[in-house]
C-alpha cells in the first residue's frame, strides 16, 4: 500500500488514502470504546449490577455493536475468566436481536470450558441446534470440549 505525505497522487488514490485514515481513526475509537466497556464490566462487584454495564453496553452501541466488535467484546471478556459477564454481554445482544453468530457462540461455550460449567456450555449448544445460526465445526468442538473437561 502507498503512503503518502500529501494528498498528491490521482483521485483514486487519494480516495484511498482518505478511506484508510478514517479506517484508522473508526479503528481507534472502537479501542477505546471496548476498553471502556471492559472496564465497566471488570469494575462490577456483583452481577445485580448488571444494568451498569448494559447501560454501558446501550451508550456504546445504542443501534447494536457490528458483529466483528461484538465477538471482540465477548471474547475479552471470555479471556478475563467472566463467564457471567459473558453471559450477560450475550443475553444483551439476544434481547436486543443484535446479530450473533456462531463465532460468539463458540467463544461463549469456550469461556464456559475453561469456567468448567459443561451445563451452560451444552444450553448454549442447544440455543444454537434450535437457532437459525449456521453450525460450524469449531461450535461442536467447543461443546464436545466443554463437556469433555465436565470438572
Amino acid at each position: 500500500m502507498t503512503h503518502f505525505t500529501s494528498c498528491k497522487g490521482t483521485p483514486r488514490q487519494v480516495t484511498a488514502f482518505v478511506q484508510n485514515q478514517q479506517d484508522i481513526i473508526r479503528c481507534a475509537a472502537n479501542e477505546d470504546m471496548l476498553q471502556s466497556i471492559l472496564g465497566t464490566f471488570l469494575r462490577l462487584d456483583h452481577l445485580s449490577q448488571a444494568d451498569v454495564a448494559i447501560n454501558a453496553l446501550h451508550q456504546a452501541f445504542p443501534k447494536g455493536p457490528d458483529p466483528r466488535m461484538s465477538t471482540r467484546i465477548l471474547s475479552s471478556l471470555a479471556k478475563n475468566h467472566t463467564l457471567d459477564h459473558t453471559l450477560l454481554a450475550l443475553s444483551w445482544h439476544n434481547t436486543n436481536k443484535y446479530e450473533l453468530n456462531h463465532y460468539h457462540y463458540t467463544t461463549v461455550i469456550d469461556a464456559c470450558a475453561k469456567a468448567c460449567d459443561w451445563s451452560k456450555a451444552l444450553h448454549l449448544f442447544s440455543v444454537v441446534m434450535q437457532g437459525t445460526i449456521e453450525l460450524a465445526t469449531v461450535t461442536f468442538n467447543a461443546t464436545i470440549s466443554a463437556c469433555e473437561k465436565g470438572c
